[in-house]
Parts: C-alpha cells; structure tokens; sequence
C-alpha cells in the first residue's frame, strides 16, 4: 500500500480566487472536471455508536472509515471507499460497485457482498455483521481540483458542503440536502514522497494553519 502525505487548511472564498490564479499557472486542472469542478456524492459508514466520528473528533492517530461515492451525478461509476490514517500518513482502497449494490446495501441486504469476490466488499460486509457498521449519512460537495506530476500532487478545494441529515437516499440525485452552518472551504494538499517548492509556495497563505476538519464531522453535527 502507498502512503501519502496530507496537508488540510481551512480558507474562505477570498484565499479560493487567490489559489485558483496561482495553481492555474503552475499545475494542470483535474481531467475529471467539468468547467473546472466537478460534484461529488459521499455515503459514508459508522456503527450504532458512532466509532468514526468520535475517533475523529478525540483525534485518534490511526484509525478507518468507509464510503461510497460517485461524481457529477453519474451512477454509472460508483467508488466504495475505505480510507485510513496512519498519524500524518493516509492510504485509500477502492473498488467499483453498482448502483443495484448499493441499493442492496440501503436495503439491509449483504448476503450476497460475501461471493462478490471483491476484498473490500468483503471486509465491508464483515464490519457491518460484527462491528454494527451501517450507513450513516450523506455528504455533498463541490470540489476544485490540480494536478502536478513531480511528486505526484494533488490539490483540491472543496466547498458548499451540505448534508442528507438523516436521509439515506443516496442514489436520488435530488434528495433534499442542506448546507452546513459557517462552514469553510477546505484545502487538501496531498503527495507522496516530497512536495515540490512551486506547489508549496503556490499554496502557501498567511495566517492559514492545518487543521483536523472532517466534511463527515462537520455533518454529523446536526445530529
């Protein structure tokens, strides 16, 4: 598994412009986007007693969480997720899952998850038998997106952060959502072995400090 580096600042929608203008010029825009954004849709899991949330909250070094997601509405390519943090080090598995499976899992049915031959479906269904972990919540957002190769960077500016509360209709991209209160925008560096200087200065701020925000936290507030 490869580890990556990740810095997170919290910024606000003047710092946004600045950035936009400064990694333009020095990283390419993500593939994925759409008029230099693209939307992405987050289910993610927990169990009957919120483990996640509070080993987010109690700022637990190492520790997992599980999603599912898709982008710009499309239920063609639906992602499940497991994403874990290792102190400053984080790692992702993934594998597709369609959206029947999804709706499968909505439903309460995970016989089958056992022979679909996927690990982390595998793993998925195991926690959700053992350890109570169920869906949890629905997560909206906005992201902006650069790449730079040297280093294998990748910046991201994610805002409008809303939430299904307690709605699980994942799949209808018209479920009711609401956005969160004072809630930033949020800059998530990532890289693997060294940040190269132009990226670091590019996304250097005065007075912005890393911070532990969690969009899954900050929705579950309204709890």
């Amino acid at each position: 598994m490869d580890f990556r580096h990740e810095w997170k600042h919290e910024i606000n929608r003047s710092d946004r412009l600045i950035l936009r203008q400064r990694l333009s010029a020095v990283a390419k825009p993500d593939a994925h986007a759409v008029n230099g954004v693209y939307y992405i849709r987050s289910l993610y899991f927990d169990t009957w007693s919120d483990r996640a949330l509070r080993e987010k909250i109690n700022g637990i070094e190492n520790r997992d969480k599980f999603r599912i997601r898709y982008y710009n509405r499309d239920l063609t390519y639906i992602v499940l997720e497991k994403k874990c943090k290792r102190g400053d080090l984080g790692y992702k598995e993934s594998c597709l899952i369609e959206a029947e499976e999804v709706q499968a899992i909505l439903g309460g049915n995970y016989d089958w998850m056992k022979n679909s031959g996927r690990p982390l479906l595998n793993e998925l269904c195991d926690r959700i038998c053992h350890q109570g972990l169920k869906p949890k919540t629905i997560v909206d957002y906005t992201r902006e997106a650069y790449v730079y190769a040297p280093g294998n960077v990748r910046v991201t500016m994610d805002y409008d952060i809303k939430t299904g509360l307690f709605g699980l209709d994942f799949l209808n991209p018209d479920c009711p959502m609401i956005p969160i209160q004072d809630q930033p925008a949020i800059l998530e560096v990532k890289w693997d072995r060294f940040l190269p200087s132009i990226i670091r200065d590019a996304v250097s701020l005065r007075g912005r400090q890393t911070t532990a925000f969690s969009k899954y936290a900050a929705c579950r507030m309204f709890d």
